[in-house]
């Protein structure tokens, strides 16, 4: 079983992976699609990757949002339709487990998979895609699923938001070292996929793995950078930071305190800090990420 997340805080965090993510990474992507290109979102969750990327492509295409939760499968359609129709286009359903977004340039057909990602590439239906993309999956993998998935494709491989260990929060509080170190062990435990989750070693890990099988292999920095004072690219982002800031630090607490039970006391010192800061206003973040895209050889 793979590690499931809040729809809250992947609700909480799509504005900053929007403005986060390459832009050049996702045209050199798609550059290389054919004229209808059909899409294989891993670890789909609410549809955040599709709504960003779609509209960049600006023709018709097809996606297939797969997750083994169907919760969030079921989410991902209803938040869909939500934004299409805020944005003035029609959407219809032909049946229940497929959408229709009559955009500008050409329709989007959203197909849904169940599907344990954990045993993926071999439950995926590779045959029927152009790419395999994915958004904030690929730290949370194993090194064996990586290789699995480099040795099967043929196909673009494109996984955006994938953290690299990089972390820096202001103002600075003497525990912040203590906290990162837990919170790096967590990253490292097994997340349901066969093995130590990459963590922060993804970006590396990915790249190695691709190269190695002829893909040529590009990256590009996708930073959060959390702060509800100063420019913004955003109105929103302004809205949700002090949230997304609070979300944050509590889930850096909680999993540094599962590593590290004698420094309890002086993390929740820390998370009691920061939340209060938070809370007014007072603090920023930079969370590091890498995009990565990985191009089969020929073409």
């Amino acid at each position: 079983m793979t590690e499931a997340f809040d729809l809250d805080w992947l609700d909480l965090r799509e504005p900053w992976d929007a403005v986060a993510r390459s832009e050049a990474l996702a045209a050199k992507l798609l550059a290389r699609l054919p004229a209808r290109p059909r899409f294989l979102d891993l670890g789909a969750g609410t549809g955040s990757l599709l709504r960003w990327l779609a509209p960049r492509l600006g023709r018709a295409q097809s996606w297939t949002l797969v997750d083994s939760d169907r919760e969030m499968l079921e989410a991902a359609f209803d938040t869909i339709v939500d934004r299409a129709e805020e944005v003035g286009f029609h959407v219809t359903a032909p049946n229940r487990r497929t959408l229709l977004v009559h955009a500008p340039g050409g329709a989007w057909r959203i197909d849904t998979l169940i599907a344990d990602l954990a045993e993926a590439p071999r439950n995926l239906p590779l045959q029927a895609a152009d790419a395999v993309v994915s958004s904030a999956l690929c730290d949370l993998v194993s090194r064996g699923w990586v290789e699995r998935m480099a040795a099967a494709l043929r196909l673009p491989f494109y996984a955006a938001l994938c953290v690299d260990g990089r972390a820096s929060f202001v103002p600075p509080h003497p525990a912040d070292a203590r906290v990162a170190a837990g919170f790096r062990r967590d990253q490292a435990r097994d997340k349901g996929f066969g093995g130590p989750a990459l963590g922060p070693r993804a970006p590396a890990v990915i790249a190695e793995a691709f190269a190695a099988r002829g893909f040529a292999v590009a990256t590009a920095p996708s930073d959060w950078l959390i702060r509800s004072r100063g420019a913004l690219p955003h109105p929103v982002l302004r809205e949700r930071a002090d949230a997304l800031l609070g979300d944050l630090m509590q889930g850096h607490a909680e999993a540094a305190r599962a590593q590290d039970r004698r420094g309890g006391t002086r993390i929740e010192a820390w998370a009691a800090a920061r939340l209060a800061q938070a809370a007014e206003g007072r603090l920023a973040a930079r969370i590091g990420h890498r995009d990565l895209l990985a191009l089969p050889p020929g073409g």
